[in-house]
């Protein structure tokens, strides 16, 4: 099994990756039934040697509840009738997954109206204001 590329920044080793097969409820009728087609992959994130602490912190909040108690995030995928489809799929979810976890949205810097958005402000609500001020009975 190859390494597992989640960004630029990261790619997982596949020593760090445990995958296992186990009966599947998904497609495949009978074929279900005798074959262990459903792919599991475990990734210990407290203990992978690849996360600096930044990631490793940023990962546990973001899915703390996704992980188990020991640390471990687990994929399971069940879409296909063959094992290499699924440990397939089970792999793109885990990158996408990690991935997601990690990227930081970019701050929101706050910003002030213009000078002249806020002069035609109030000259809009000055116009209004003269419109409704005729529609009133004469004093």
């Amino acid at each position: 099994m190859a390494d597992l590329f989640v960004n630029p920044r990261l790619t997982i080793p596949a020593a760090e990756l445990d995958v296992s097969f186990v009966r599947s409820a998904g497609p495949g009728g009978q074929n279900v039934n005798k074959t262990s087609t459903q792919a599991q992959i475990r990734w210990n994130v407290r203990e992978s040697g690849v996360l600096t602490d930044a990631d490793r912190e940023r990962l546990e909040g973001q899915l703390g509840s996704r992980l188990t108690t020991g640390g471990e995030l687990v994929i399971a995928s069940q879409e296909s009738r063959s094992q290499a489809a699924n440990l397939e799929a089970g792999r793109q979810r885990l990158a996408a997954l990690v991935a997601g976890a990690l990227h930081v949205p970019k701050r929101r810097r706050p910003t002030r109206p213009t000078k002249g958005s806020q002069r035609r402000r109030i000259e809009a609500k000055k116009r209004r204001s003269e419109t409704k001020r005729l529609r009133r009975r004469p004093e």
